[in-house]
C-alpha cells in the first residue's frame, strides 16, 4: 500500500486528488495539506511515501517544503505536481530533492502511475518538462562540460540505468553485479557529481553530458 499525501492550497484540487487516489487498491490517501508549514506537521504522523507537491504555496512553498521533507524523512518521495514548467521551477525543485515534476494537466492514469513509479524510487518526468531539461542540455557549454567525466564506465553503466527507472536489484540483474555492489557505484557517483540522491545524480551527469538527455515521448 502506498501511503500518499496530498499539498496543495486550493481546496477543490486537494479534494479531486485524493478522490482520484483514493479509488487506487494499491493506495491510501494519509493526508492533505493547504500549505508546506501543513504538510511538515501531517508527515510527522502521516509517514507518507509519497508526496504530491504543489509549488507555489503560501507561508511555505513547495521548494522550501521539499527540501524540508527529503531532509527530515528521507524515505519520503516528494512528487511535485504544478502548473509552472520554468526552467527555474523545474532546477530548483530537483535540486531541492523532488523525486519528479509533473504538471496539472497530466491525464488521470499518467499521474496514478507516476506516483506509483516515484514510490519505487524512479524518477518522473512529464514530456512538456523533459523537453525543456532537453532544450537547456543542448544550450551552448554542454559539449564543454562532456568532457568533465569523473564517473567511471560502470557508475556511468549504473546511472544509465537509473535513469531508465530500475531499481538497485534489477540494475545487479541487468550488470550480473550483487546489490551492494550497485548501492556501492551509486554512492561513489554521488561523491563525485557532488550530490546525495538519484535523481540529482541522472540530473547532474546528464547536464555534464555524461548522460543523454531525456527522451521526450
Amino acid at each position: 500500500m502506498i501511503r500518499v499525501l496530498v499539498v496543495d492550497d486550493h481546496p477543490i484540487v486537494r479534494s479531486g486528488l485524493v478522490g482520484l487516489l483514493g479509488v487506487e487498491a494499491d493506495m491510501q490517501v494519509v493526508g492533505e495539506a493547504g500549505d508546506g508549514e501543513e504538510a511538515l506537521t501531517r508527515m510527522a504522523t502521516a509517514a507518507a511515501d509519497v508526496v504530491l507537491m504543489d509549488l507555489r504555496m503560501p507561508r511555505l512553498d513547495g521548494v522550501g517544503a521539499t527540501r524540508r521533507i527529503t531532509a527530515e524523512f528521507p524515505a519520503a518521495k516528494v512528487l511535485v505536481l504544478t502548473t509552472y514548467d520554468t526552467d527555474a521551477d523545474i532546477i530548483l525543485a530537483v535540486e531541492a530533492g523532488a523525486s519528479g515534476y509533473l504538471l496539472k494537466d497530466t491525464p488521470r492514469l499518467q499521474l496514478v502511475d507516476a506516483v506509483r513509479a516515484a514510490a519505487r524510487g524512479e524518477t518522473v518526468l512529464a514530456p512538456p518538462v523533459a523537453a525543456r531539461l532537453v532544450s537547456r542540455l543542448r544550450s551552448p557549454g554542454t559539449a564543454a562540460a562532456a568532457s568533465e567525466n569523473p564517473l567511471t564506465p560502470r557508475e556511468v553503466e549504473v546511472l544509465r540505468a537509473v535513469s531508465r527507472g530500475l531499481s538497485n536489484a534489477d540494475i545487479g540483474r541487468e550488470l550480473f553485479i550483487g546489490e551492494a555492489t550497485v548501492k556501492t557505484h551509486l554512492l561513489r557517483a554521488f561523491a563525485k557529481l557532488g550530490v546525495d540522491d538519484r535523481t540529482r545524480a541522472v540530473t547532474a551527469a546528464m547536464e555534464r553530458g555524461i548522460l543523454p538527455p531525456p527522451t521526450v515521448r
